[in-house]
């Protein structure tokens, strides 16, 4: 396929939202979080809003040149750093949308599966526009990331969202690590790990 991508800086911002909310707002998990539509389509791309700031500030953005596809990372130290006091998914919850307790569930759930230990890259989220979906876009924009792991001997991990993406991810070289993250009343999380492949 041959898609360009590029390192995205502040001024790609909104567009990085607007991929991520058009790719994930039909997502079951997304759909767990704000059951109501309605409320979906008022507080999904603040959440998505917040996943990108963090990203940019911490992380980095691959993005598809043609505004297509993104991959949120983080390179994740063996020890991470103590957050003392702060409370992320409580501060999350009430930047986007207070009286939901789910937004801060998820946020505890998927940070309590989260390996510790290892030195390594996480994709937290990589989203594709709903009519560029399954053409590749997703495999092509990580492949430099995975690269990389390969040659400096990095692991990789996620959480996959749906079983579309799981089967993706497995063929990438992904494994479950055995402990989905079952959300109550609704779909499940694989949490996902790849050890650095040779050759």
């Amino acid at each position: 396929m041959g898609v360009a991508i590029r390192r995205a800086v502040d001024g790609d911002r909104d567009l990085v939202v607007r991929v991520l909310d058009e790719a994930f707002v039909a997502d079951p998990v997304s759909c767990w979080v704000f059951p109501g539509e309605r409320q979906r389509r008022e507080r999904h791309s603040g959440l998505m809003g917040v996943f990108t700031d963090a990203t940019l500030a911490e992380g980095f953005v691959d993005l598809a040149e043609d505004g297509s596809a993104v991959a949120l990372w983080m390179d994740v130290p063996a020890e991470p750093e103590d957050e003392g006091e702060e409370d992320v998914p409580a501060q999350v919850r009430a930047a986007v949308d207070p009286e939901n307790v789910r937004v801060e569930q998820i946020a505890r759930w998927t940070s309590q599966a989260h390996p510790t230990g290892r030195a390594h890259a996480y994709l937290w989220m990589i989203g594709v526009t709903p009519g560029r979906q399954g053409q590749g876009l997703g495999t092509e924009l990580m492949a430099p990331v995975l690269e990389r792991c390969d040659r400096e001997g990095l692991p990789a991990y996620l959480e996959a969202s749906n079983r579309r993406s799981r089967e993706l991810y497995e063929r990438l070289g992904f494994v479950f690590t055995g402990t989905a993250i079952d959300l109550p009343g609704g779909p499940s999380m694989w949490p996902m790990w790849r050890e650095p492949q040779s050759g």
